[in-house]
């Protein structure tokens, strides 16, 4: 095999300190710019948003590689970006006030059964995009909700209604309505073998 592939494969087309600084650099402006984008570019909530988030990562290929190309450089611009998130994460878990002020504060979608228009309309998400969400964790309709909340992480939290206590007792006294007139039909036809 020549010699010269190994050597390009591995050979650095730029210092070390830069091919360092460039991931630092871009996942910092990353993490920021999605903060002011807000939480629904987390939540994926719609192909449009996920079409914007794969279109990112190639968007700023070119700016953490730089003009190199080799195994090494893109080792390095791997290892790069692995430690920053390991540092900046272990960094906010011990200070969480500043955490919440990258991260964001959760918000409430929907309080009491009431959906919050006003709320979902600064997180930008529709109604539709909203009922989806919930269908997709078992919801038959917002209707089931008594709470939404939308994360600080994108991900929605929903919390089903509770049933009251009428509602309950109507449904166990329609259940023993059923059993009764199966049974009453079950009689009818045994009535009806032993006659004939």
């Amino acid at each position: 095999m020549d010699s010269t592939i190994w050597t390009h494969m591995f050979q650095l087309g730029l210092p070390i300190a830069e091919k360092i600084a460039r991931p630092v650099v871009v996942y910092a402006f990353l993490v920021l710019g999605l903060r002011l984008a807000g939480k629904r570019e987390l939540s994926q909530l719609n192909p449009f948003d996920l079409v914007v988030l794969l279109l990112l990562s190639n968007v700023v290929q070119n700016a953490i590689i730089g003009e190199d190309s080799s195994v090494t450089g893109g080792l390095l611009g791997a290892a790069s970006l692995l430690a920053v998130n390991h540092v900046v994460v272990r960094f906010l878990f011990r200070h969480e006030r500043l955490d919440r002020m990258i991260e964001g504060e959760p918000d409430v979608l929907i309080d009491e059964g009431r959906v919050l228009t006003d709320h979902l309309s600064d997180e930008t998400i529709t109604v539709q995009e909203l009922e989806v969400a919930a269908r997709k964790q078992g919801f038959a309709s917002l209707a089931d909700v008594e709470r939404a909340v939308l994360e600080a992480g994108g991900g929605i939290t929903f919390v089903p209604k509770k049933q009251k206590p009428e509602d309950v007792r109507h449904l166990e006294i329609l259940g023993r309505l059923d059993r009764l007139a199966a049974e009453l039909a079950g009689l009818k036809a045994a009535g009806a073998r032993s006659i004939s």
